[in-house]
């Protein structure tokens, strides 16, 4: 931009104290009012009055719905009642299961996306309509603020679940949850993966000590295949079968179309900044 004229320098600088002084608020205005959408869906209300919250049902279906069959309910971030039918390989029975009645589990992944939009909210709130933007650099560092932790950590919490061994799903306290207690040689996971809730069943050999089959330890997955080996209190044991079943939730699939706009737009504040400031390449902007 050396070589520009001084009316054109005078044109784009007019239309960068343009974009900080309306352009800028009104994307942030905008995120604002999505980010409040995507949290009335988690519907928490103030003060965490979950015992206020809707409790919504759910049936879990798959292709081998003759393995297992359930149903469950949600209540904003937490399972509060899991009811699940098994049908055993080895013996073929169909065994019921159901959450204790002081037991509840918290699907963490929705509780720390729902943390990440009331941190995007706070961060927006202090940047409202009165606040007045001086350079280009202020608006980027808002924006990256927004994006790395928040949004994309919002999304990513939905859309990535969290790898495990199975010595850690085998440990889990979710294993303590039913009644009657799971068989020893049954594991459960419970994630969210995109718009959906998923339940996991590993059916388990117990090898013995004497056994020459060659024991090497899985590592960690978010889905464990059959012949799996893991170790967990001095015994060992291999996956036999698993089933996965799944339900949609209709409310997370609008949560990540709102986490996905809100992405795009901060992404394309941030562009509009970085082409103006390589215009100004000879200044800080």
């Amino acid at each position: 931009m050396a070589a520009a004229s001084q009316a054109e320098r005078s044109v784009l600088e007019e239309e960068f104290q343009w974009l900080l002084r309306e352009e800028v608020h009104a994307v942030l205005k905008q995120l604002q009012d999505i980010l409040k959408e995507a949290s009335r869906r988690f519907a928490v209300p103030a003060g965490g009055l979950e015992s206020h919250l809707k409790q919504e049902n759910f049936i879990l279906g798959s292709s081998t719905m003759d393995q297992v069959k359930g149903v469950l309910t949600l209540q904003g971030e937490a399972l509060t009642q899991a009811d699940i039918n098994i049908k055993m390989a080895k013996s073929n029975q169909v065994f019921h299961f159901t959450f204790r009645e002081d037991k509840q589990w918290k699907m963490q992944q929705i509780q720390d996306a729902r943390n990440h939009v009331n941190q995007a909210l706070q961060l927006l709130s202090s940047r409202d309509e009165s606040y007045r933007f001086k350079t280009g650099a202020e608006v980027d560092k808002v924006s990256t603020m927004l994006l790395l932790p928040h949004l994309s950590g919002a999304h990513n919490r939905l859309t990535t679940p969290a790898s495990m061994t199975l010595p850690e799903v085998a440990s889990s306290s979710l294993m303590k949850m039913f009644s009657p207690p799971l068989p020893g040689d049954v594991l459960v996971n419970f994630y969210i993966n995109l718009s959906k809730l998923c339940l996991t069943v590993y059916q388990l050999h117990l090898l013995q000590p004497n056994s020459n089959k060659n024991f090497k330890p899985a590592g960690s997955s978010v889905l464990h295949n059959p012949g799996a080996m893991f170790e967990v209190n001095a015994l060992k044991f291999e996956v036999s079968h698993i089933h996965k079943v799944e339900c949609v939730v209709p409310w997370l699939n609008d949560t990540l179309v709102f986490f996905t706009i809100s992405l795009q737009l901060c992404q394309q504040l941030k562009d509009k900044i970085s082409v103006f400031s390589s215009y100004w390449n000879y200044r800080p902007f």
